[in-house]
């Protein structure tokens, strides 16, 4: 990263050193920082670029950023894969019944599960991905691995859908409804922004499939809590795989935990063997985006914006 900016001055400071951060920020125009920005950034007299290396942005998308004219860059694809095969731990263990086997197992039970042998593989179901950035790819290509009909929703036009049999978009005036009541599997990988709090509430829950799967990868809030309990509850839908919540940690008192279709994990994917390699080289490529003008991988727009509920 010196070699690429070179040569210009080039500062490094710990995460811990507020004095020397406050210093630096009297005179950086750019800063690479690994997590949120805050106030400390939004008022440094002359930053124009700030790198977040972490893919979730939600809470650096602040209308005082888009106020000052800010860019904001993330991170977002370097674990793309990983993701993907999360959100497919979750599908392939609720499709198995995964908890009930492992059960079984440690009683020494053998085909002790009622009505096991009706159940249905992946194979032939419909697979519906909300967001298709970088993970929501992913995930289409894994659908297609385990033969699954691909419905895709995204909130912009995209160019490249080779693993989608049906792109809706909501820039075009598609509605997210055919993938709610087609899918057997809805994966969620979109981001958090106003419009797409609470995405997932009473109203879309009541039009899957009984015996849909919804599965949570994107933020918490993307699905009103409250009404998921409810659908899972009451068998208006299977079953949910959730790494996300509106709060995290997830309180010991919620009712998800014992949910028996419910599996949860605690916000936290297994890595990639070139993760930090993935970081460094969309850094490098942004950096000569900035220098050249072009626009910005990763960055943050008005769009994005969230403001956060009370």
């Amino acid at each position: 990263m010196r070699a690429a900016v070179a040569p210009a001055d080039f500062i490094h400071c710990s995460s811990t050193d507020e004095k020397g951060i406050a210093t630096a920020l009297e005179a950086v125009d750019v800063a690479i920082i690994a997590g949120d920005l805050d106030d400390r950034y939004v008022n440094a007299p002359n930053l124009k670029w700030v790198h977040c290396d972490h893919s979730g942005l939600t809470k650096s998308a602040r209308p005082e950023v888009f106020e000052k004219g800010l860019i904001v860059t993330g991170a977002a694809g370097r674990s793309a894969a990983a993701l993907a095969q999360h959100a497919f731990y979750f599908a392939l263990a609720l499709t198995y019944d995964a908890k009930q086997l492992i059960e079984m197992q440690t009683a020494h039970v053998w085909r002790g599960i009622p009505g096991y042998g009706e159940k249905l593989g992946l194979a032939g179901k419909t697979l519906g991905i909300v967001g298709y950035g970088q993970t929501g790819v992913e995930m289409a290509a894994l659908g297609k691995a385990f033969q699954m009909k691909v419905i895709a929703y995204n909130r912009s036009v995209v160019s490249s859908t080779s693993n989608v049999d049906l792109m809706l978009c909501s820039e075009r005036g598609d509605s997210i409804d055919q993938l709610v009541e087609e899918a057997d599997v809805i994966m969620l990988a979109t981001q958090l922004t106003d419009v797409t709090y609470h995405m997932f509430s009473t109203q879309q829950f009541a039009k899957m499939k009984r015996t849909a799967l919804i599965i949570n990868m994107a933020r918490g809030l993307v699905i009103d809590e409250a009404a998921l309990l409810e659908a899972l509850k009451s068998g208006e839908i299977a079953g949910a795989g959730l790494d996300v919540f509106s709060k995290e940690p997830l309180p010991a008192d919620s009712a998800l935990w014992d949910q028996p279709n419910v599996l949860i994990t605690p916000h936290m994917t297994p890595g990639l063997p070139d993760k930090r390699r993935r970081s460094i080289n969309m850094i490098l490529d942004n950096i000569g985006r900035y220098l050249s003008g072009e626009p910005m991988l990763n960055a943050l727009s008005a769009k994005d914006m969230f403001t956060p509920k009370s």
